[in-house]
């Protein structure tokens, strides 16, 4: 274990409320335990330890948050990676070269509280900042198997605003429409009512054009002051 590690495990421990870990974990179906920590406590302790170790390299980094993923024994340890992955102090490193990492945490988180951050707050600024390599990359993803790197594709312009790529965003959609599984479904709604925000009589249009229905339909038009 490394002195991060040791210290992000310590800290956590040292704000967690036992008492509320099996509650914490039942509502998230998690089959990796609790330790109680609510996210308020938990930023506040995982600020103070990325500050008291700082990492110098990029590859460095990248090593100290897959050794937290990897290694966790308790779900806050994995909410800790992501906030590793996302601490100010390296914004610089957020490079194409970090895309495998993210893939593996997507790949083998495998469930919303762990994937849509990366999503939206990872990704997703990876696709502005590289175009050219992420737009193919995020099509591939939206045809991929795994669901999760599915919902990934259809999430990550959900900060974008008035700067999404429409024809991106349905391109990701459409190989989910099919799909029955309740991500599939709540993500395709949820993006599009983000961009409803924007625009939503393109979203009215593109729902009733696609014939989009149930939880998909509700969700992208539930702001929406239509029938």
């Amino acid at each position: 274990m490394t002195p991060l590690q040791k210290a992000v495990r310590e800290a956590l421990q040292e704000v967690a409320d036992p008492a509320k870990a099996p509650v914490m974990q039942a509502y998230m179906k998690s089959a990796m335990p609790f330790l109680g920590v609510q996210a308020g406590p938990r930023r506040a302790a995982l600020r103070a330890v990325f500050a008291e170790h700082r990492i110098e390299s990029a590859p460095e980094w990248r090593r100290a948050v897959l050794a937290l993923w990897r290694e966790a024994e308790y779900r806050e340890e994995r909410y800790a990676a992501i906030e590793l992955s996302g601490f100010r102090y390296y914004r610089r490193f957020q490079t194409l070269y970090t895309v495998p990492m993210y893939e593996e945490m997507i790949v083998t988180g495998a469930w919303w509280d762990l994937v849509d951050d990366i999503a939206i707050r990872r990704i997703g600024p990876l696709l502005r900042a590289y175009p050219d390599t992420m737009r193919p990359l995020m099509l591939e993803w939206a045809h991929d198997p795994d669901l999760w790197k599915r919902r990934t594709a259809i999430l990550c312009q959900n900060k974008f605003g008035r700067d999404t790529d429409t024809g991106l965003l349905y391109a990701c959609i459409e190989p989910s429409l099919s799909d029955v599984d309740f991500f599939a479904r709540k993500a395709i709604g949820w993006a599009l009512r983000e961009y409803a925000k924007v625009n939503p009589d393109e979203v009215v249009r593109y729902v009733n054009a696609t014939g989009i229905t149930g939880l998909s339909r509700r969700e992208a038009l539930k702001n929406l002051p239509v029938d």
